[in-house]
């Protein structure tokens, strides 16, 4: 009885954080400085001492750290970054769940019907 679908679960391995939640990392230190309070620092690579933070990883020493910032996939994110992240609002609009707002000249017009 193995893994069903080998794939998700490397996918899933693979997961980090989200950029969102890097975009409040990189305004906030003190998101970043709660995030790394939870990892044990025996379990991490170069025991944590050498952290990118755009891409969430971290690296055994400061040599791959540098070469790590100078390669694509950390300037693909780091571009990405620098768009605005949707809000709440924005997502709830395009899914169509938002407050629809009527045109104030037919509300008025309905109204002067009912009236008389």
């Amino acid at each position: 009885m193995g893994v069903g679908n080998k794939r998700t679960l490397t996918k899933t391995r693979r997961h980090t954080r989200d950029l969102d939640q890097i975009k409040a990392d990189l305004l906030v230190p003190k998101h970043l400085s709660q995030y790394q309070d939870t990892k044990s620092k025996e379990d991490l690579p170069g025991l944590g001492r050498w952290y990118c933070i755009e891409c969430a990883k971290w690296y055994d020493t400061e040599v791959n750290l540098v070469m790590h910032r100078k390669g694509k996939p950390h300037k693909r994110r780091v571009k990405s970054l620098r768009d605005e992240p949707y809000t709440q609002k924005e997502a709830e609009a395009a899914a169509g769940l938002g407050v629809q707002v009527e045109d104030p000249s037919k509300a008025t017009q309905n109204e002067v019907e009912m009236a008389t």
